[in-house]
């Protein structure tokens, strides 16, 4: 397998100490840890979620915040390191659609601007993250 620990230090972070251990999974990826948290926000926040939703919106929301983490995690197991750029990619993709829903139930009045506001700088933090991880991954692809 590929180690891209390095990597993951350089997603507007401190360059790491000397002391610091190498990754050894993807659970120490800071972008992965934030991400998580994501999700539980997530689903806290749908849980305040008209019952009607459950369905629709309170759905998409949770599996668009899953699949964050999910796709960090399994581009990180990849042998390849195109195939995880392609996941960080995804995960990308899925945290925009993540973004988007959250616009969409504030505008229907189930999230307050408070909420948006909070979930919006979350969102901005792991999209910077995973924008610096893909771009370093890439310079490191030629």
């Amino acid at each position: 397998m590929l180690d891209f620990g390095h990597l993951a230090l350089k997603c507007r972070m401190p360059p790491p100490s000397k002391k610091e251990p190498p990754l050894r999974s993807y659970r120490d990826l800071k972008v992965w840890q934030l991400s998580m948290d994501l999700v539980v926000e997530g689903y806290r926040i749908t849980e305040s979620f008209p019952t009607r939703e459950l369905y629709g919106l309170v759905t998409q929301v949770r599996r668009a915040a899953v699949s964050i983490p999910s796709n960090i995690a399994e581009g990180y197991g990849r042998y390849h390191r195109g195939d995880y750029v392609r996941h960080l990619s995804i995960a990308n993709g899925s945290l925009k659609e993540l973004e988007t829903q959250i616009f969409i139930a504030n505008r229907l009045g189930m999230v307050d601007t408070a909420g948006l506001e909070q979930l919006l700088t979350r969102t901005e933090q792991v999209g910077r993250m995973l924008g610096s991880l893909i771009r370093a991954l890439k310079r490191q692809r030629h």
